[in-house]
């Protein structure tokens, strides 16, 4: 029997477990930040990006083989795939994700990261050519608007006026960043048909690891490896363990539960446990733009999402 000819499920039958994980899954993608602010300004980037896939690589070797028996065999086109995957989502991505947040607040990085569904869907409109229909360009109209609010802090008629006020390096690379995860995005779905998401998540961080490895060759050996404290190494443990696995291993259990525009939406709260946490943790300020800028974003997300 074909599986599509299965009844759905009812909403009411799946387990209130599927919706508690995903709410710590955005809690995991929220409290990144903050250990990513903390490894960054204690490592070179490249070398923080680096032991934060050692990690990550490591536990999905043995999530492959506990739930799948191993990772598969890849065709020609998919070892092309992995690697581009490897080179925008994790090489590129993480590059200008510590980046930014050496140069930037938290809690105003996590905001910048609610527009990663904004930018994929408009990517996918213009280079795949999917029909976006009102709602949706009405959704990543108001995202955009809110993010405005939150890059110019409330102020957008001064930043026109002096646009270094309001954007600096950080901003601009958590614009990469952003870019860099809708490519990945738009390859992941195109490109690997035939592999499951932990095979293709797997490979894609074993090249990732690879290309971040032989980038920050140079930095190891001046690194001083002693005076890095337990708040840097458990940073990267939480980036690569919380932050990477067990956060990518639930929120596709809720795809599979609940589908994926509706778990797409708990990415909604990310930001929000990032500006939490960045406040309690860090003591960063809450500027009341960046609470305006994020309902705006928020609602846009959800809009671009129906």
């Amino acid at each position: 029997m074909k599986t599509a000819a299965l009844p759905l499920a009812p909403a009411a039958a799946t387990s209130p477990l599927v919706y508690i994980k995903l709410v710590f899954v955005t809690l995991f993608w929220g409290g990144t930040f903050i250990a990513g602010r903390i490894v960054a300004h204690a490592l070179p980037v490249m070398t923080a990006a680096a032991l934060r896939f050692a990690v990550a690589s490591a536990l999905l070797l043995l999530v492959a083989w506990q739930r799948e028996g191993g990772l598969p065999r890849l065709s020609r086109q998919q070892v092309l795939a992995t690697a581009v995957l490897g080179l925008t989502g994790i090489f590129l991505y993480n590059l200008c994700f510590f980046g930014a947040l050496g140069r930037m607040p938290a809690g105003r990085a996590a905001l910048f990261i609610a527009l990663n569904p904004i930018v994929t869907a408009l990517a996918a409109a213009l280079l795949l050519r999917e029909r976006l229909t009102a709602v949706k360009w009405a959704g990543i109209a108001l995202a955009f608007g809110g993010a405005a609010i939150v890059i110019t802090r409330g102020d957008p008629v001064a930043a026109l006026r002096d646009i270094s006020q309001s954007v600096g390096l950080g901003e601009l690379l958590m614009v990469c960043a952003i870019s860099s995860w809708a490519a990945y995005t738009l390859v992941g779905r195109s490109a690997l048909k035939g592999l499951s998401p932990i095979a293709a998540t797997t490979y894609a961080s074993l090249w990732g690891l690879l290309f971040l490895t032989i980038g920050a060759a140079r930095d190891f050996g001046t690194v001083e490896w002693s005076a890095i404290g337990w708040q840097v190494w458990t940073g990267l443990c939480y980036v690569g363990a919380f932050g990477t696995v067990l956060g990518f291993v639930w929120y596709y259990e809720g795809v599979k539960a609940i589908g994926a525009s509706r778990t797409a939406v708990f990415n909604n709260l990310v930001p929000v446990f990032g500006i939490s946490l960045a406040a309690l943790l860090l003591g960063e300020q809450v500027l009341a733009s960046m609470i305006a800028g994020g309902v705006l974003v928020a609602a846009g997300v959800t809009l671009t999402n129906r």
